[in-house]
């Protein structure tokens, strides 16, 4: 485990990297970055990356213009599209192709229900699926019966079916997170860490790229409030979408986003 004064600096860095905006990528700066992101990142020249989750990755994105690769009106103002537009800014010729397919209000079944056409169909070559936030959330207000074992299920089915479908689909696993403010009450927190180390376990199962957004955030609320990273508690602001954009690069590009 690195000291504080470690995970201090390498946390401050990452935000610096993530408040400055995608454009940071193309500064020489960030080369040492950048070179290493090209070399080891699981996406390779010509894939096709989907994003797939709930109204976290959504961020407001235009239906109409969904299949339009690489367009901010398709991806929304969240964190898939800065983590999107990072990655086309320092690699512009490897013809990368980029969708969202987040829908706001969904959980690991609605997930189910539509997943051949919004995800086997598009043949995607790298994955990255966030799911689980509402899957707790709707349960608490009385809208959902859903339980930790179905979210498990449900979400182990899912991935037994990408990979079914599309065997060399490279997965990236996304921690489900929640902040301590807003619309999130304390006694949340125990069943939402169940499900936070059921994505963990499967994506050690599945042999995943894993986001680990809940430590990020928790490392992140050391520095600002909950509410400056997600007003609601769930919802992140620009500042904790840009944060989430640079761990999810890191991540794909194999690398270490923080230390606790």
């Amino acid at each position: 485990m690195a000291d504080a004064s470690t995970s201090r600096r390498t946390f401050l860095k990452a935000t610096t990297v993530s408040t400055a905006g995608v454009a940071a990528w193309g500064h020489p700066a960030f080369a040492e970055d950048q070179e290493s992101f090209t070399i080891s990142s699981l996406i390779e020249p010509g894939d096709i990356v989907l994003f797939q989750g709930d109204s976290i990755t959504d961020a407001g994105r235009s239906r109409e213009q969904a299949m339009e690769a690489n367009q901010q009106v398709a991806f929304g103002s969240g964190y898939a599209w800065m983590a999107a537009a990072g990655v086309l800014t320092s690699r512009p010729d490897d013809g990368l192709r980029f969708f969202n397919r987040g829908i706001s209000g969904n959980k690991v079944p609605q997930l189910a229900d539509r997943w051949q056409a919004d995800c086997i169909d598009l043949k995607p070559n790298v994955l990255s699926i966030l799911i689980g936030v509402n899957d707790l959330w709707h349960k608490r207000n009385g809208d959902y019966d859903g339980t930790v074992e179905s979210y498990e299920s449900g979400y182990r089915e899912l991935l037994n079916r990408t990979r079914e479908a599309l065997p060399t689909v490279k997965l990236v696993l996304c921690e489900p997170f929640l902040l301590n403010c807003g619309a999130v009450k304390e006694e949340w927190f125990a069943e939402f860490d169940q499900m936070r180390a059921i994505v963990k376990h499967l994506s050690e199962e599945f042999q995943t790229a894993f986001v680990p957004f809940q430590g990020m955030f928790d490392l992140a609320t050391a520095y600002a409030p909950p509410d400056h990273w997600a007003g609601d508690g769930v919802h992140p602001s620009p500042t904790g979408a840009a944060l989430m954009a640079h761990h999810w690069c890191a991540a794909v590009n194999r690398s270490t986003s923080f230390e606790a």
